[in-house]
């Protein structure tokens, strides 16, 4: 901590608060998440290095529900790479740790500077495949005063399936997302039980592998995928439609209803 700065007292404790924004639909925001924004001493928002100096999802809705959140935004670096083909991916490891560490270093500054209400807005939920909580650990970590606490969001594969009009789960049925980055033994696993309805997230690059999957286990038929739901953009597909070699963005989701409907 630095020089002359005080801990935050128990009395009045600082808050760090990730504050999921939905799939991209202003409308799905919810109250409380408006409400966290609104009073945020400091909103951080996500930004990958291709972005450049464009506006990111959770910024532009940031500023649409906050007009006057210019004052108080700041991006967050979130190491990508992007591939010969143009498409975007993940960094390697070291790369996403040297983001992680300089973001955390980042919110820990803004509190000794005397910032109480720290918000990071994400889009989704915060509790999902969010850097939100790498970050939240750090906090917990080096700041043990200031008190983490989350706004859930409405999930992408909750979006599809509101727009697809097909239920998650009914019944006695599962529910099982996989990030399809992680290999084919997980999503196998899931698609192999006929009651599971089966979500994957960050599969564009994947869809090749994923149909042929589906296809084994009869569940080619019914399996949609979803492209920036939520979004101006947003488009639905029935994934047996698509050309077997085609490719989607990172951030596409992927929806197989429980067969045994």
């Amino acid at each position: 901590m630095d020089a002359g700065v005080s801990p935050v007292p128990d009395t009045e404790a600082a808050r760090f608060v990730g504050v999921g924004l939905g799939p991209g639909d202003p409308e799905l925001v919810t109250v409380k998440a408006v409400r966290v924004l609104s009073r945020a001493d400091v909103i951080l928002v996500p930004q990958t290095e291709r972005a450049g100096a464009d506006l990111g999802r959770a910024e532009r809705l940031v500023r649409d529900l906050r007009p006057d959140a210019a004052g108080v935004l700041e991006r967050v670096d979130f190491a990508m790479r992007q591939s010969p083909a143009g498409a975007v991916e993940p960094a390697d490891s070291r790369t996403r740790q040297s983001a992680r560490d300089q973001a955390a270093a980042r919110v820990a500054a803004r509190f000794d500077t005397g910032a109480r209400l720290i918000a990071m807005a994400t889009i989704g939920d915060p509790s999902v495949f969010s850097t939100f909580s790498y970050l939240a650990e750090a906090v917990r970590r080096d700041r043990p005063a200031v008190r983490v606490e989350v706004v859930p969001g409405i999930t992408a594969m909750q979006a599809l399936a509101a727009a697809a009009g097909v239920p998650l789960v009914i019944g006695d049925e599962t529910l099982t997302l996989v990030p399809a980055t992680a290999g084919t033994a997980a999503l196998e696993r899931a698609l192999a039980l006929p009651d599971c309805s089966v979500v994957a997230y960050k599969g564009g690059r994947q869809l090749p592998m994923m149909r042929d999957l589906l296809a084994r286990y009869g569940r080619l038929p019914g399996a949609l995928l979803g492209t920036d739901i939520g979004g101006a953009d947003q488009r639905l597909s029935a994934l047996a439609d698509l050309d077997p070699d085609a490719k989607a963005p990172y951030f596409t989701t992927l929806l197989s209803p429980a067969v045994s409907r």
